[in-house]
């Protein structure tokens, strides 16, 4: 079948609908290579970053209606305290009596209303402005709906004060008390993007990604870009921001933050909308930025970014290459050019070794095997996400609807 892999017909409409195939092949193999080779170098054990003396550092925490499980939340945080470290809670724009609970555990706790300019880094900002009177060593972001586990603080606030960049943590989405079959798959989806790749790219010796909670910075670092902004994905953003100052993001394999996936269908839908729309959206408009000033400051590290930025969420990817896959087989039975399936089947062996590699090191424990027989069903269920980014892309910030608390 695969005798004359580079032939090319002789009619030249068929040639050149055959040379689109082939560039579109290669579109996705570029990403899906990535993938590969950040899920396989993530295989070999990494080495910690430098560490320092612990410094002095706040903890803040945004929080917008949080009332029903910020305080166990809380409580794990100042467990993590020093005798000069504290932990701010910004109660942003809330209706319900966050503050209230925040202040029940011990914590600060300061207070905004302004309706016209909301979202997670505006918050940010008023934090900032508060520490700003005192400030500390590092300043470490945590969500108020996530756990961080017992000694993530230091460890991630000593790798920042002792390699002076932002750093951070392991962010894992845990599936709900009742979970269905896409939420596994989508745990492991998050667990390839927040733990795996990241983990490929240390060892490998460069920098990560953001991921908006358990994140550590210097507080001269942060000192140097602007967090008063409404965008979606304020953490990617911020991620650009700083490598292109020359503070590029280092990755913490040994501090954890767990979340939880909703359990509620409409809250999940929510979150992965914002999520993966922010997500292609910073997409489109950083990478051509990223390796701008790669080419501008000579700097690898850009264009490695930039590359793992264009890694699109993995289920599109999975979407992309099979829509490709089918449209390249199909001209072949017609053409008899092969070259454009040949590439499809290096991408989907690559895909398939990428996902199994990355479950069976770091996703075998916490999801069976049998969850990995979800993906097309999860597959489907996020076309609609993409097809409403197409026809009406998420711009502002929503908050995702919580769970009722339960025991983690």
């Amino acid at each position: 079948m695969f005798g004359n892999l580079f032939f090319l017909p002789s009619n030249p409409w068929e040639r050149g609908v055959v040379v689109l195939a082939c560039v579109a092949a290669l579109a996705v193999l570029v990403p899906v290579t990535v993938l590969f080779i950040e899920c396989v170098a993530a295989l070999w054990p990494n080495k910690p970053a430098a560490a320092a003396p612990r410094p002095r550092l706040a903890v803040l925490v945004p929080a917008h209606n949080e009332s029903a499980g910020i305080e166990p939340v809380l409580r794990a945080l100042v467990a993590q305290m020093g005798a000069h470290d504290r932990v701010v809670v910004i109660a942003d724009n809330c209706s319900d009596d966050t503050a209230a609970c925040a202040r029940a555990t011990g914590v600060t706790v300061i207070e905004r209303q302004d309706n016209e300019r909301r979202g997670k880094g505006y918050a940010l900002d008023h934090g900032m402005r508060f520490l700003a009177n005192d400030p500390p060593e590092v300043v470490v972001v945590v969500d108020a709906d996530c756990l961080v586990e017992p000694g993530a603080l230091e460890r991630l606030a000593c790798t920042a004060i002792a390699n002076q960049r932002p750093v951070q943590a392991v962010y894992l989405m845990e599936p709900p008390a009742q979970p269905q079959p896409k939420d596994a798959v989508s745990a492991l989806a998050f667990l390839v993007k927040n733990w795996v790749r990241p983990s490929g790219l240390y060892t490998l010796g460069f920098p990560g990604i953001l991921t908006g909670t358990g994140m550590a910075f210097p507080w001269k670092v942060l000192q140097q870009v602007s967090l008063a902004s409404g965008n979606i994905v304020e953490d990617m953003q911020l991620s650009m921001d700083l490598a292109i100052l020359g503070a590029p993001t280092l990755f913490v394999p040994t501090a954890k933050v767990l979340g939880l996936l909703p359990q509620q269908q409409s809250a999940a839908k929510s979150q992965r909308t914002r999520w993966e729309h922010g997500h292609l959206r910073t997409m489109r408009t950083q990478v051509p930025r990223l390796l701008g000033q790669a080419i501008k400051q000579r700097r690898l590290d850009l264009a490695v970014i930039a590359l793992d930025l264009l890694v699109p969420p993995l289920s599109l990817l999975v979407m992309l290459w099979g829509a490709v896959t089918v449209g390249s087989v199909a001209l072949a039975l017609v053409t008899h050019a092969w070259l454009p399936s040949f590439l499809c089947a290096m991408a989907g062996a690559m895909i398939a070794v990428a996902i199994l590699s990355a479950w069976m090191k770091y996703g075998r424990t916490m999801l069976p095997a049998k969850a990995l027989l979800a993906v097309p069903f999860y597959v489907l269920w996020k076309i609609p996400l993409y097809v409403s980014y197409v026809v009406r892309p998420q711009t502002k910030w929503v908050r995702t609807e919580r769970d009722a608390p339960t025991k983690r």
